[in-house]
């Protein structure tokens, strides 16, 4: 497995998030877009698995890639989408080239060692990224 690229970024609603403050057997980041309709399939179901989640074992952080939405008001998407997550502002597509995406929806699923073990891009359905999930926390 590879290690998974250490990064801080500006979260929307308070101070810096840095993939070190990371502590639960799973960490999954998510890359998208506002215009996207896969990602606003996807984020539509992370939110939620968000709210739903009762677990210690996973965290969820979604990452806007600036740089492919440079005009839109992330703050004011997230409200009238009653989002509720934590999400982190790219610095352009800095954070998104590191994790070699090449589209939006893209999820990444590291493990409690900060190594990348899944990748899922924009055709992967929420039931194949729980199934990796499943997979790092084990029984």
């Amino acid at each position: 497995m590879k290690k998974a690229p250490v990064f801080i970024l500006p979260s929307v609603k308070e101070g810096d998030w840095t993939l070190e403050d990371a502590t639960k057997k799973v960490t999954m980041l998510t890359f998208w877009t506002s215009w996207c309709p896969d990602s606003q399939r996807d984020l539509q179901a992370k939110h939620t698995l968000y709210k739903s989640l009762h677990t210690n074992d996973i965290e969820m952080v979604m990452i806007h890639v600036t740089g492919r939405d440079p005009d839109v008001d992330v703050s004011a998407f997230l409200q009238e989408h009653n989002y509720t997550f934590p999400v982190l502002k790219d610095t352009g597509t800095k954070v998104y080239d590191q994790y070699h995406c090449m589209g939006v929806p893209t999820t990444v699923l590291i493990d409690e060692n900060k190594n990348i073990a899944f990748i899922y891009h924009d055709r992967s359905t929420i039931m194949d990224i729980m199934q990796g999930v499943a997979t790092l926390i084990g029984p």
